[in-house]
């Protein structure tokens, strides 16, 4: 075999693997996004996700939706009472007199992304029973 037969049979090898690679990449992206298609939610289903429910992020806070409105905040351990409740398809939340804002709430089965408009930072979490702390 000639050097330059060798060298197409290598370039030929290296571009079926690098496709090889590239088609398998985007089949993980592609799965990935599939996993994570966030959906927004009406204002009867945001009362429906969260009544009851606890939103975090699994280690350094949670809020946790009482039936009634209330809205306890654990964040690095400390506790704190707020107020919840819907508003024209909207989250609000009225963490203190100076801390109230409302949020688009979007899901993907158990995760759920509260995007305040106008602004491309969200808080990003899962939703699940309130955990037992003392």
């Amino acid at each position: 075999m000639t050097a330059k037969a060798r060298n197409s049979l290598t370039w030929a090898a290296l571009e079926t693997a690098i496709a090889v690679v590239g088609l398998t990449a985007l089949a993980g992206i592609s799965s990935v996004d599939a996993a994570e298609t966030f959906r927004l939610l009406k204002g009867s289903e945001i009362r429906t996700k969260l009544a009851g429910m606890e939103f975090t992020d699994e280690v350094h806070w949670a809020l946790v939706f009482g039936r009634d409105g209330t809205l306890i905040t654990i964040s690095m351990g400390r506790k704190s009472m707020g107020r919840w409740r819907v508003k024209q398809d909207r989250l609000c939340l009225e963490r203190s007199a100076e801390d109230q804002r409302c949020y688009a709430v979007w899901s993907s089965r158990k995760a759920l992304q509260l995007r305040e408009p106008g602004l491309d930072v969200y808080e990003e979490g899962v939703v699940q029973r309130p955990a037992a702390r003392s």
